[in-house]
């Protein structure tokens, strides 16, 4: 196929460091392989001292496969992999390690899961919450952070670092490194063996670097040794489109790339290939409000398209609505399923679509875990409630709730499998005080016999003092108060839709079924509608996006208060509108749990003249 002048001149670029900035759609994959294919065929330069370098084994795998198809089906030995992938090479070579010193996932989150449960903290989702803390963990080796100065977002100082220094701890007994330390462990290798280091430049004389807006500070110091003296260094990335700032990725090391090479030729790949017309000149008008970038002309090679569509519902269940009726008509004018994404900013926005497209039965595939809000103790306190108001007796329910909030009750009145109120009452007969704290439990639970689902929530929380018990327990356990009451009030929100607790249940557990089912299948592409987080989304593309719960608080995200924070949710919302070729339909809500919420400023930016 031919290349437009930006493409011929980034394949044809030789010697000396070049900055390639690839707009969305603009054939970097296709631009990286014909460049090998021009060093080797045109400047002869042997296929085993070009090294490329990318973020993920996908990616690495499929830049082998175009590789191989653009050099006519031969397998030649340039060096392709991930930095983890090369690194741990070179210390293989210099240490004679094996996989037996590599400590694997599996490993990992098993010494995690240990260490953290030794906390003693309530969790709504532990995988996510073991993902959140390895990430964080990657965050102080990889930034060669002091683990004093590290803040961590998931759990209070003392305990990331209990975490932290426990994880480290098993990991030495156990004589085996992680990914985080190949990159530190190649890193001191280079800095005190000259030697070897020199060999390893003599080796791989070109680099060329996939996605280097996503680098890290230890990746880059890494890569920046391994090209001198030459600095054949080309690297290609989208600045806009640096979202990782959360695992340790740091988009100035991409801004400042011709500070460090001063001679560095830079070319811009402008044309998008993938969207039309339309939503590339939105998607420009909302990422040219960030400062911290590089100043791009990017143009459509497709004219035109439909309008960008920019929905406002009442809440979340009036948003599901919307999306499935549109989903239906894509579907009648000939879109596939899996053609047609759901994207969202949060975890949580998502249940009002997946509960909706359960009842409806429509096909979904889910590409990261979503966690199911039905599994937090907050769930599990509020089914504890319902199940005793349906008369059930059992033991564990009121373990699980007969202090939340505080009643002082003590676990040796609940002797048995089945408890009765009258059983504690008889052990509490010498304490009035307490026989009245007893008398109200039991009234309450009278109460909500009666009630359907979301009115029960409520008296639960105002009439019982489950808001006041929340409001203790985030403060002694260290935690935010307003992740709480959000769960909380999703849960409350969707009980809406029940009339009665029987009703409310059966749907809990059919949400909770196919999540299951949905966990499994990740990892096997079937038909279906694609959701997933804008996180996940990078580097997909579909031929109908909806963005959906695009408020204020969600993206930009409440937690996002400094300037950097603020434009790195901006290119997410960036990097969620240019995943669409051709339609692309933006919503927010009105109302959320109860509450008025604002449209996310983005939405303001698109909609301004």
């Amino acid at each position: 196929m031919g290349f437009n002048e930006a493409q011929t001149q980034a394949i044809q670029h030789t010697d000396g460091p070049c900055l390639v900035l690839a707009g969305p759609g603009s054939g970097k994959t296709l631009t990286i392989v014909n460049r090998v294919k021009y060093l080797i065929e045109k400047q002869k330069v042997r296929p085993e001292e070009i090294l490329v370098v990318t973020f993920t084994r996908f990616a690495a795998a499929e830049m082998k496969s175009r590789l191989c198809l653009v050099m006519g089906k031969r397998d030649l030995p340039v060096t392709v992999g991930t930095f983890h992938g090369i690194y741990y090479g070179i210390l293989k070579w210099a240490y004679r390690m094996n996989q037996e010193n590599i400590l694997s996932e599996t490993e990992k989150y098993q010494i995690l899961r240990g260490v953290i449960n030794k906390e003693r903290m309530e969790i709504f989702d532990e995988e996510d919450f073991i993902q959140d803390i390895a990430a964080e963990i990657g965050k102080v080796k990889n930034n060669r952070i002091p683990l004093e100065e590290f803040v961590s977002e998931k759990c209070s100082a003392d305990a990331f670092r209990n975490i932290y220094r426990n994880y480290e701890q098993h990991r030495k007994e156990l004589k085996k490194i992680d990914f985080d330390d190949m990159l530190v462990l190649c890193y001191e290798l280079f800095r005190s063996r000259p030697d070897v280091l020199a060999q390893w430049q003599k080796k791989f004389r070109y680099v060329l670097i996939d996605e280097f807006q996503d680098i890290n500070r230890i990746q880059y110091d890494v890569i920046r040794m391994l090209a001198q003296p030459e600095n054949n260094l080309f690297v290609v990335g989208d600045d806009d489109q640096a979202i990782y700032g959360f695992r340790g990725a740091d988009s100035e090391l991409m801004l400042g790339f011709g500070k460090d090479f001063p001679n560095a030729k830079q070319i811009l790949l402008g044309m998008n290939y993938r969207s039309t017309a339309n939503i590339v000149q939105n998607s420009l008008k909302l990422i040219e409000n960030n400062v911290e970038r590089y100043s791009k002309k990017l143009e459509a090679n497709r004219e035109g398209g439909s309008c960008l569509h920019i929905q406002e519902v009442k809440d979340p269940v009036e948003e599901a609505e919307y999306v499935l009726e549109e989903i239906q008509k894509c579907k009648e004018n000939g879109i596939k399923e899996e053609e047609i994404a759901i994207l969202f900013r949060v975890h949580t926005d998502a249940r009002a679509v997946v509960e909706a497209m359960v009842e409806r039965k429509i096909p979904f595939q889910m590409k990261e875990h979503l966690p199911n809000i039905y599994e937090h103790f907050i769930a599990k306190d509020i089914m504890a409630y319902f199940r005793l108001a349906t008369g059930a007796r059992h033991r564990q329910d009121f373990l699980q709730i007969m202090n939340r909030p505080k009643r002082y009750l003590g676990r040796d009145s609940v002797a048995g499998a089945k408890v009765s109120f009258e059983d504690m009452r008889k052990f509490y007969c010498d304490k009035d005080w307490m026989i009245d704290r007893i008398d109200q439990f039991e009234w309450d639970v009278k109460m909500l016999m009666k009630m359907a689902p979301y009115a029960a929530i409520q008296y639960i929380r105002k009439r019982i003092g489950y808001d006041d018990f929340l409001k203790e327990y985030a403060f002694t356990h260290q935690i935010n108060r307003s992740d709480l009451n959000e769960v909380l009030a999703e849960i409350e929100e969707a009980a809406k839709a029940f009339s009665s607790v029987e009703e409310w249940f059966a749907h809990v557990e059919e949400y909770t079924e196919t999540l299951k089912v949905k966990e499994k299948e990740r990892n096997r592409p079937r038909p279906g509608v694609r959701l997933m987080t804008i996180h996940a989304s990078k580097g997909l593309e579909f031929k109908q996006v909806f963005l959906i719960a695009a408020n204020e608080g969600r993206i930009p995200y409440q937690k996002a208060k400094t300037d950097k924070e603020i434009e790195e949710e901006r290119r997410l919302f960036y990097v969620a509108m240019t995943r669409a070729k051709d339609f692309l339909k933006i919503c927010y809500v009105k109302i959320k749990n109860g509450k008025e919420v604002t449209p996310s400023r983005f939405v303001d930016e698109l909609l301004k003249s």
